[in-house]
């Protein structure tokens, strides 16, 4: 399965926003090099259309993902709990911290699984699971 990502770079630890076509085993080398540092960025689409596109953004075990389905269309992939609703985590957007709600974290395991599986069976999850911003 090929992927077109963008990631954070491990070496300055910022977004490196040239995309890379590669398949999915390169970009999950590059994720878990990440994680080996505690925190990171990806931006994931296929290379047959720009949209949907996938972000996950991650600072130690706590993740946010946005669906972007169109330019002008982007949705929060609600939380699993890891986090109470009401808490406030800081996760890196391209190569600033922003602060969600618990209600949008994620475990970033899971988070990651996620992403791999939208891109294995295109699957979206329930409509439920995604808040339009």
């Amino acid at each position: 399965m090929s992927v077109v990502w963008a990631a954070t770079s491990p070496e300055s630890g910022l977004f490196r926003p040239a995309e890379r076509c590669s398949g999915w085993g390169d970009l999950s080398d590059h994720f878990d090099e990440l994680r080996s540092l505690g925190q990171g960025y990806v931006e994931v689409r296929s290379p047959r259309e720009d949209f949907p596109m996938l972000s996950l953004a991650f600072r130690g075990d706590q993740a946010v993902v946005h669906l972007m389905s169109s330019p002008e269309q982007m949705f929060l992939l609600a939380g699993d709990g890891t986090v109470p609703s009401s808490a406030e985590v800081e996760v890196p957007i391209m190569d600033d911290l922003a602060v969600f709600t618990g209600g949008f974290v994620l475990d970033t395991d899971r988070a990651w699984n996620q992403v791999h599986t939208f891109f294995r069976t295109r699957d979206v999850w329930p409509p439920g699971a995604w808040h339009e911003l």
